[in-house]
């Protein structure tokens, strides 16, 4: 009997352990990216063109989060990107993407950099017209982004046969009137030059194909655009920019 004991008293002791490591293994919703896929695997001729890996971006540092030059989407998103790319690419145009996925702590990088007006050094390539101290007013940089939602895009387009990306008018990132995606050609923006047609031209493409196949754009930036009906509209994520936190 003491024996019989023993071994229900040892037995017991394994199920408590083994129940205290899966809970220990239970991630929060903000840690899982069980939703997620790498784009890449699902376009594969997608260039990627991950700015906050490198350090040519607005703050000219690497990005915290950014442990790989890869694009993360939901499910849902990539699946409606493919689409966007296979109908683009039979009009001789390759997807060029910037950022998809971003991960919480890069948001509050970004809002520390903001908080930190000392420090201008990429102001002459992406903030030129306007004063460090006003984005966070302004709303260029802000505590939460879509981008955490795993369900927005910044991209543009590669034209296939002239070998070069095609012309928006402004490059990613660029913080004044001329991102803004309902700029007229010939309308002053500031101290840059007029966008001209082919400029306005080569916008529409790239947003009535993303409008066409589920996504919306935003009023101030050219080159973002969110699933419409995105699966997790509430959780901002926090697992970092790498394979393994999509394989594992």
């Amino acid at each position: 009997m003491k024996y019989m004991k023993k071994i229900l008293t040892v037995a017991l002791g394994a199920m408590m352990l083994l129940g205290a490591c899966t809970k220990e293994k239970t991630l929060s919703p903000e840690e899982d990216s069980s939703a997620f896929v790498l784009v890449g695997d699902l376009i594969p001729d997608a260039i990627l063109e991950i700015r906050y890996y490198s350090t040519f971006n607005f703050i000219g540092d690497r990005i915290p989060g950014y442990n790989e030059p890869i694009a993360i989407l939901t499910r849902q998103a990539a699946d409606s990107l493919r689409m966007v790319s296979d109908e683009l690419r039979a009009e001789g145009y390759v997807l060029k993407i910037y950022d998809c996925y971003r991960p919480q702590c890069a948001v509050d990088y970004f809002m520390q950099w903001a908080e930190d007006t000392a420090d201008v050094r990429m102001k002459p390539y992406f903030y030129p017209e306007v004063e460090k101290s006003i984005l966070v007013p302004e709303e260029y940089v802000a505590r939460r982004s879509s981008h955490t939602r795993g369900s927005t895009v910044d991209l543009t387009l590669y034209d296939i046969r002239l070998q070069r990306d095609v012309d928006m008018g402004c490059w990613f990132d660029y913080f004044g009137l001329a991102s803004h995606p309902t700029v007229l050609p010939g309308q002053e923006i500031g101290a840059r030059q007029p966008l001209n047609e082919e400029q306005y031209h080569n916008r529409m493409i790239l947003r009535e194909a993303m409008v066409r196949h589920g996504f919306k754009p935003y009023d101030f930036e050219w080159w973002h655009f969110t699933l419409s009906n995105e699966p997790v509209p509430d959780t901002y994520f926090t697992f970092p920019l790498e394979t393994k936190s999509i394989t594992k």
